[in-house]
């Protein structure tokens, strides 16, 4: 069992698993040891046999064995082995009155022994001899899969199973299976549905009763649950309006759940009086009415909502889920008599009978009374009865059976219910409000309001003793309860009395952990295991309108449950559920009534039970605080105390110190493990003494000896450790372990301190902290701030005390199980434990800073008297006569010494193991961590806190008041004058105080600490100290650095010098590590550097600086300056988010500043340069306008472009040019859209100043000075039409002045105008008409224009002085390469860095564009053609992505020269400027680019290679074949491939309106020849006949041409042709007739079958018939781009004369006249 060998036990392996049995508890009493081969691992006791399961999984039997047939005697002395189950291994056994079960490892289930009534699970056996498998299956599903059992239990007649998804099965006879049947036995084993959805952890049986421990449902994530009920769509909640209070009811009844209730009460349910067999009602029955007098009192008695179809298990529940809904009356039929739900409470005697008549169901109505009469009459019978009870019971007797109904009673049963550990929430926020106004009518209003008046509610764990002091005190209350006064004067005394409480200032009604006081919000969502929909309750409106105010949360603490080792721990919020036979109370519900259906023992909510055992007639519930709860029958004291009623659960009687962790329940006994003063656990018994003669009869045993309360049994201290006890029958069995000193003895010491060290908290809290919360004026004595530290310092110690009481639960399964060391909480989650006592030891000192005991002194005077002894008892304070501060403080550090004890008992445990050995490692590491953290909670957390609290005492004082924080520590100051500032006044005195989050400098002028005028607060995050060295200077100074000052501290020896600098610099690294005033826990492996670093993030707020006054940074910090990435916020809403230098904005930053009037923000995001915006970046102004472009000094510098829009409309103008400080200057082009003009020309000072263009969406065209902002001086004006004025202009489209006027036709007029053009005109002058022979005068008038125009080469200067800029170049052309190339690389690793942040902003294809950019093209000595290739393809990459400066460079040209020559820009007058653009283009490139590879010949050179091939090549790569000697570079060769792309279209829309005219002559001949054959066509153009193909292939076949055969010719030739419009460089156009030709010749080659040269005359014709063929639509407009843009070394080459022959091919067409 056991891996480990110690070196350190004395008695080798020692014996484990040995099992004693004995019977009664008298001192003659031996135990007999059962002599086995092996250890036993667990045993069941029957009536008269038990079941052993030994290591190995074996499984033996003894005592008397009635069914095992082979036996010559029925009654076995010595262990029988069951060899049925040898194959199997056996991990759980369990033993009825006459059968027996056992669990297998694979979670199967055998049985055997009497089988009568189906408790053996096998149909059509009365008897089971041997072992057999029961299938368990779960018929829900198809097929039914078999279900995993974890454990059983096993009655008198019935089984119970717990299966491995935490449900329980049942199979045999009677009410105790929980079945809904009525039908027995029950030979298959069947789910209780009533238990479905909840995860039960725990079964028992008992002879005719059953009990389940129940894990606590968890509270749902959805806060608010639906209004309506998923059966019948009902609402959930009602709102009955009376005169002067509300009635709130959440009682609602679903008519369709079918729900079963006790046997005794079936009959009122089915309305028949007669019938008394326990039958399913019907489905149309209401499910949940009052049955009878019994069950409308007790919420206990009507079942949980679950029992509802199990398919949908808790949608229609309104309320808390796991606990039954109790059935609610509405009384608003009679608004005159208002009738509180108490009223319909009754006692629940054991006498109460169900009264049919009165409960029957009327027709469909969910009112459960056929009429009012009825109800009157009803309710009188209640209160007279109610009376009498009063009368006959004492006030003891009163208490246990008090009512339940009125929602009061769920609290005050146990005023102290953990309400953090409660788990179903109520629903809704409707419920939260009804339940926090405490159902101000509640019939025990005093009680309710104890419970739920803040003061109370706050113990949210749950305390140990001290429970009873609180029950006595309500049954002393008790006898108030017989007035049953239920007039409205009451109500508005109580509700005064309630209002009054709630309304408590500060402390409590702010939200502790758990508290339901947040009335309509779900802050706590008023966890308490009341049934939540218990029937009507009455508020008042004005206390609902006082709970509605919102409350201020307070800090939010940690939620109750286990954070993440919840897997690891046993849960401690569980409740109790009991069904079967309750005719001696022994289902604890109050009465003596059976219950066909599991129901909640509402009186051990909250209890923490941690294990259930059940004997013959009655039941235990074992808690973590070790007590033992008993009810059922007493009559031979078997339940430890002589409490009554025994219908309710109570405390067995136990001596103080006597801690209970396991139980067993016999049939008459109880026997009780328990932890005393020795080191080895104890035994205690109680019940019947079991004589030694066998033949006595039952009578006598009935009457014979037994115990008033548990008796010690004197033999338990020879039978060594005993791990686990078991009873059954008479007999009582112990199973221990022998292991003196060694590992056993370790493990229960462990278990042992656990369980005390639990109950100890559980002291302090019931013992203390509630009646100090019960006390009113706790608020204002302790005032807010230290209210808010002590709810803090309970939720602490809440968490604190729940983690010791799972723990402790844990430890003492952990006895009973494998002992496995690896399954130890402390040591698996280890940090969960340190993490929580290290956020406990905060808490107390925190407190403790403040004053926070100081202030509890008064309130403990006030509860516990002047002594107070109480706390002196619980504190265990050695020193005499210390203050009650003292004695507070230290109760509340005792915790800290437990951390002690942990370490002791791992180290004591590890000795148990080999040094070498992986788990003796584990055990010493997890002792050093609790060691480590207890003396650093102890000497430096606590003597921090003290030493602070020691200083606040010294110095009391107004500034002392404003530095005061509870996480504020003090580390050290300098009031012995140890540290004084440099250069200080003669006579101010400085102060200087570090805390553990900020140096204070405090100044004054006279030396008293008091009179400090001024301080200074400097945050430790945004502190910088170094040493000065003492060299030159021979002072012992530190220089200070903060974000707006630095000063010098001059210590006064070198010792003290060391101290402050190693002080301050060990509290800035807490504080940037974010520790605070935690430090660093020596466990936690974090290494302490001797500096903090110089670089690091924090925030900080300036007060000083003039630029950023108020202003909170938080980012980056180098050295007392904000450096790197950081975020500033100044309070009028201003925003900087981006990056820093030096303190100032520097590098790409995003800047927001709101605009109030517009009600909008400026939006800037780009780049920055000391501060200042500079650089490229977008603008988004308030008003809408955009403008993207550079900056410098805050100001438009550079090139840039504005968008103006009014709202949602694109932008009616547009502005794009060049910027000189924030104004236009320089070209620009303006697209006025909303006029339908574009201007592009010169500017100045935001006005056209200079020479300009100005289109018009009308076709207008003006060319020529401007001034002001106006046409002024001398211009050129085009209509659509051709009219032309040239002359002088005063205005915009005003002549005034000289000019000439000529009209389309040639005729003109000069002379002086006046007057706006598109008006009338007046002028004066003389009108010519041109004759034929002037016709060369005339042409000379049409050249002139773009005259007046800006000149190509000063566009866009603004463009490629930024590139140049780029490269490191103040000027073109003035700087080195090196540096361009350096500058380059910045660029585009700064650019992949961005990438790499924010990688969905580039392409995969464009990473790797990047990537191929970082090799330069490296040559030596001149370029050769290889080089140049090498040159070209870096420019086309270059080009390609805009990271790259020569990339941005084009980028933008393409964007700028879209924008003058797209929309209105589109004028075919602009072509030859647009045409000269783009030449001025490609030579600034071509400038840049032989600024980058300066061996790159100029324009016009060759290469440095013998000729091979043509230098401009197109993009694909194909080489000119030109018969040129050697290559000749050009810029439009390198360049055009790369720009002429991106500008085509807008460039060849201009062609197309210039060439529109001639195209159209062009392209009607064009139709009209193509309409003839080909050989007609042939003919007609003049080819001669042996040119003609006789042959041609379609689809692949030869055909014959043949009179009729149409675009059949030359296919091949005209379908290379027609591939000249998909091209966009004259290289790559000229390439295409190139190729037309060669197709040409193949062809005609062919057609000779011999060489062949052409003559022009020949060719001329034949090439005509292609082009023709070939229908190119914009002949024209290709021809004259060719034209245009043709490299100039090319135009007398081969391709020449083809394009020659295409434009020759081109105006023949045009003048063709078809004959």
């Amino acid at each position: 069992m056991e891996k480990q060998i110690s070196c350190g036990e004395e008695d080798g392996s020692g014996e484990r698993g040995l099992l004693h049995t004995w019977r009664g508890y008298s001192y003659s009493t031996t135990p007999e040891r059962v002599l086995l081969s092996r250890p036993v691992l667990q045993a069941a006791l029957g009536a008269r046999h038990g079941v052993l399961l030994v290591e190995g999984g074996q499984v033996y039997s003894f005592g008397e064995l009635p069914w095992k047939q082979n036996q010559t005697s029925s009654v076995v002395t010595e262990p029988v082995l069951e060899a049925v189950l040898s194959e199997q291994r056996v991990v759980f056994v369990a033993a009825g009155s006459a059968h027996s079960g056992v669990v297998t490892e694979d979670g199967g289930v055998h049985m055997w022994g009497e089988n009568t009534h189906g408790q053996c699970g096998l149909s059509g056996l009365s008897v089971i001899p041997n072992p057999t498998p029961v299938g368990v299956l779960n018929s829900v599903a198809t097929p039914p899969p078999t279900v995993t059992i974890l454990e059983v239990a096993c009655g008198d007649q019935h089984t119970l199973a717990l299966s491995a998804k935490h449900e329980v099965w049942a199979w045999g006879s009677g009410c105790q299976l929980g079945l809904n049947t009525s039908t027995f036995p029950v030979w298959k084993p069947q789910k209780v549905e009533h238990l479905a959805g909840r995860h039960v952890l725990q079964v028992a049986c008992g002879a005719a009763h059953s009990l389940v421990l129940v894990r606590c449902l968890p509270p749902p994530q959805e806060p608010r649950k639906q209004d309506k009920c998923g059966q019948c769509h009902q609402l959930l909640y009602t709102m009955t309006d009376k005169e002067d209070h509300v009635i709130i009811s959440d009682g609602h009844h679903c008519l369709l759940g079918v729900e079963l209730d006790s046997g005794e009460v079936k009959s009122a349910l089915e309305g028949s009086p007669d019938q008394s067999s326990p039958t399913e009602p019907g489905p149309s029955m209401p499910a949940q009415i009052p049955k009878s007098p019994t069950s409308s009192t007790n919420p206990e008695f009507a079942p949980p909502p679950e029992s509802t179809p199990a398919s949908e298990p808790q949608n229609q529940v309104p309320a808390s889920s796991q606990e039954p809904v109790e059935p609610a009356i509405e009384y608003s039929a009679e608004p005159e008599a208002p009738v509180t739900n108490e009223e319909v409470c009754v006692e629940a005697s054991e006498t109460n009978t169900s009264e049919p008549d009165s409960c029957r169901a009327t027709g469909g109505k969910s009112f459960p009374y056929p009429d009012e009469q009825a109800v009157k009459a009803y309710l009188k019978r209640l209160s007279d009865h109610a009376l009498a009870e009063h009368t006959t019971k004492t006030p003891s007797t009163l208490h246990s059976a008090q009512l339940s109904s009125d929602r009061a009673d769920c609290f005050t049963s146990d005023p102290l219910i953990p309400v953090a550990q409660s788990v179903t929430p109520m629903g809704s926020a409707l419920n939260n409000l009804v339940v926090s106004c405490a159902s101000a009518v509640g019939e025990r209003v005093v009680s309710t309001y104890e419970a739920l008046s803040l003061r109370k509610v706050i113990g949210y764990w749950v305390p140990g003793e001290g429970r009873e002091r609180v029950e006595e005190r309500l049954r002393q209350e008790e006898p108030i309860q017989g007035k049953k006064s239920s007039s409205l004067g009451d109500i508005r005394e109580e509700e005064a009395e309630l209002s009054r409480r709630l309304s408590l200032p500060g402390l409590l009604s702010q939200g502790f952990p758990y508290i339901a006081v947040a009335m309509v919000t779900d802050i706590a969502e008023f966890e308490v295991k009341e049934s939540a929909s218990s029937a009507t309750t009455e508020v008042s409106p004005r206390l609902l309108r006082r709970t509605s105010r919102p409350r201020a949360r307070a800090i939010p603490l940690t939620p109750g449950g286990i954070i993440e080792a919840d897997a690891h721990l046993p849960s401690l919020q569980t409740e109790v559920w009991s069904w079967g036979r309750g005719q001696e109370g022994q289902l604890g519900h109050g009465d003596l009534l059976s219950r066909p259906q599991p129901v909640c023992v509402k009186s051990l909510n909250g209890k923490e039970v941690l294990r259930v055992a059940a004997g013959a007639h009655h039941s235990l519930a074992l808690t973590a605080q070790s007590q033992v709860f008993s009810w059922g029958c007493n009559t031979s004291g078997q339940l430890g105390h002589m409490e009554s009623p025994t219908t309710l659960p109570h405390l067995t009687e136990l001596s103080d110190g006597i801690r209970v962790w396991d139980i067993g329940a016999g049939q008459q006994h109880t026997l009780l493990l328990a932890d005393g003063d020795c080191i080895q656990p104890i035994l205690y018994y109680s019940g019947q003494q079991v004589k030694e003669v066998m033949e006595q009869t039952e009578e006598e045993e009935q009457t014979g000896e037994y115990t008033q309360q548990p008796v010690l049994l004197p033999f338990c201290m020879n039978l060594g450790y005993v791990s686990s006890v078991c009873t059954g029958g008479r007999t009582c069995a112990a199973l221990t372990d022998r292991n003196v000193m060694g590992f056993i003895a370790s493990l229960h010491e462990l278990a042992a301190a656990e369980r005390k060290y639990y109950c100890k908290l559980s002291n302090i809290n019931s013992l203390l902290l509630q009646p100090l919360l019960k006390l009113d004026s706790l608020s204002s004595a302790l005032g807010q701030s230290s209210a808010g530290l002590l709810q803090n310092l309970i939720g602490r110690l809440g968490r604190l005390s729940q983690l010791t009481g799972q723990n402790s639960a844990s430890l003492t399964s952990f006895l009973r199980r494998s002992r496995d060391i690896r399954g130890l909480v402390i040591l698996e989650d280890a940090h969960l434990f340190l993490d929580t006592y290290s956020e406990y030891c905060s808490a107390v000192g925190d407190l403790l800073v403040m004053g926070g005991f100081q202030a509890l002194v008064k309130p403990c005077h006030d509860v516990f008297g002047k002594g107070a002894e109480v706390v002196q008892k619980l504190s265990k304070c050695s020193e005499e006569g210390l203050p009650l501060a003292d004695i507070l403080a230290h109760l509340f550090y005792l915790p800290i010494k437990h951390l002690h004890e942990y370490g002791r008992l791992l180290l004591k445990l590890a000795t148990c193991y080999e040094v070498s050995s992986v788990d003796y490692q584990k055990l010493q590491d997890a002792c050093s961590k609790y060691e480590s953290m207890a003396l650093h909670l102890k000497r430096r957390r606590r003597k921090e806190a003290e030493y602070t609290l020691h200083f606040w005492k010294s110095f009391p004082g107004k500034m002392t008041d404003s530095l005061r924080k509870p996480s504020r520590r003090l580390i050290c100051e300098s009031s012995n004058k140890a540290l004084t500032l440099q250069n200080a006044g003669r006579f101010s005195v400085n102060w200087f105080i570090l805390f553990n989050d900020a140096l204070v400098h405090a100044q004054g002028m006279v030396p008293y600490k008091s009179l400090f005028s001024t301080h200074h607060v400097f945050p430790l995050a945004t502190l910088w100290v170094e040493p000065i060295s003492e060299e030159n200077t021979g002072l012992y100074g530190l220089k200070v650095t903060s974000p707006e000052e630095s000063f010098t501290l001059l210590a006064s020896s070198p010792a003290e010098k060391a101290k402050w600098l190693r002080s301050i610099n060990q509290a800035v690294e807490q504080a940037l590590s974010g520790l605070g005033h935690d430090g660093i826990p020596p466990s936690t492996g974090v290494t302490q550097r001797a500096d903090p670093p110089i670089s690091r993030t924090a925030s900080y707020t300036f007060y000083k600086d003039s630029r950023l006054k108020e202003a909170t940074y938080e980012g980056r910090w180098v050295s007392g300056k904000p450096h790197g990435r950081g975020v500033v916020k100044w309070p009028d809403g201003r925003m900087y988010t981006g990056t820093f230098k030096n303190g100032l904005e520097d590098g790409f930053g995003d800047y927001v500043v709101p605009n109030k009037n517009l009600n909008s923000c400026d939006n800037y995001q780009g780049q920055w340069k000391d501060g200042k915006i500079h650089g490229f970046g977008t603008f988004r102004y308030a008003s809408g306008e955009i403008y993207e472009g550079s900056f410098q000094d805050n100001m438009r510098h550079g090139h840039g472009m504005l968008r103006s829009g009014k709202l949602n409309s694109t932008s009616p103008s547009v502005f794009i040019g060049q910027w000189q400080y924030d104004k236009k200057s320089g070209y620009g082009v303006f697209d006025d859209i909303t006029r339908g003009e574009k201007y592009m020309g010169m500017w100045l000072d935001d006005q056209r100043q200079g020479n300009g263009v100005v289109v018009t969406q009308f076709g207008l065209y003006y060319e020529g000075a401007f001034n002001n902002n106006k046409m002024m001086g001398t211009g050129v004006l085009l209509s659509e039409d051709d009219t032309t004025f040239e002359g002088d202009f005063s205005e915009d489209w005003t002549l005034n002045g000289k000019g000439v006027l000529t009209m389309p036709n040639g005729d003109y007029i000069e002379g002086s105008f006046s007057g706006v053009w598109g008006t009338g005109l007046k002028m004066s002058g003389s009108y010519y008409k041109p004759s034929l022979y002037d016709s060369d005068k005339e042409k000379a008038h049409a050249l002139k224009l773009g005259r007046l125009a800006v000149h190509s080469e000063e566009k866009w200067k603004a463009v490629f002085l930024e590139c140049w800029n780029r490269l490191g170049c103040d000027s073109p052309g003035q700087g080195q390469t090196t540096t361009a190339w350096d500058n380059i690389a910045v660029a585009l690793t700064a650019n992949r860095r961005q990438q790499r942040d924010s990688p969905e902003l580039l392409s995969r294809s464009h990473h790797k564009t990047l990537e191929s950019l970082e090799f330069i093209p490296q040559h030596v000595g001149p370029v050769t053609l290889e080089v140049y290739h090498t040159i070209r393809r870096y420019l086309v990459k270059a080009c390609d992505t805009p990271l790259h400066p020569l990339g941005r460079l084009v980028e933008t040209l393409v964007s700028v020269y879209r924008m003058t020559y797209v929309g209105v820009g589109a004028n075919r007058r602009l072509l030859p400027q647009a045409v000269n653009e783009i030449k001025s283009y490609l030579s600034r490139i071509f400038q840049l680019v032989r600024f980058l590879f300066p061996d790159l010949p100029e324009e016009g050179g060759s290469l440095a290679d013998p000729p091979k091939d043509k230098g401009g090549s197109d993009p694909a790569g194909k080489q000119l074949e030109s018969p040129k000697p050697g290559c000749v570079v050009s810029s439009s060769a390198l360049l055009l491939p790369v720009l002429l792309p991106r500008l085509y279209p807008p460039l060849f829309t201009l062609y197309a309106l210039e060439k529109e005219k001639e195209d159209d002559v062009y392209w009607e001949c064009v139709l009209r020849l193509n309409k003839q054959p080909d050989l007609a066509l042939l003919a007609f153009l003049g080819v001669q006949q042996k040119f003609w193909p006789v042959t041609v292939t379609v689809h692949g076949e030869k055909q014959q041409v043949l009179s009729s055969t149409k675009d059949a010719c030359f296919a091949s030739a005209v379908e290379n042709l027609q591939q000249i419009s998909t091209t966009f460089t004259p290289s790559d156009k000229l390439q295409v007739i190139q190729l037309t030709f060669e197709e040409i010749t193949q062809e005609v080659l062919a057609l000779l079958k011999q060489d062949f040269l052409w003559s022009m005359d020949d060719l001329f014709p034949v090439f005509l018939f292609v082009v023709l063929r070939a229908r190119i639509r914009n002949l024209g407009s290709e021809v004259s781009l060719i034209e245009d843009l043709m490299d100039p070394c090319v135009q007398h080459g081969e391709h020449g004369i083809m394009f020659t022959t295409l434009k020759a091919c081109y105006y023949q067409i045009q003048h063709e006249k078809i004959t």
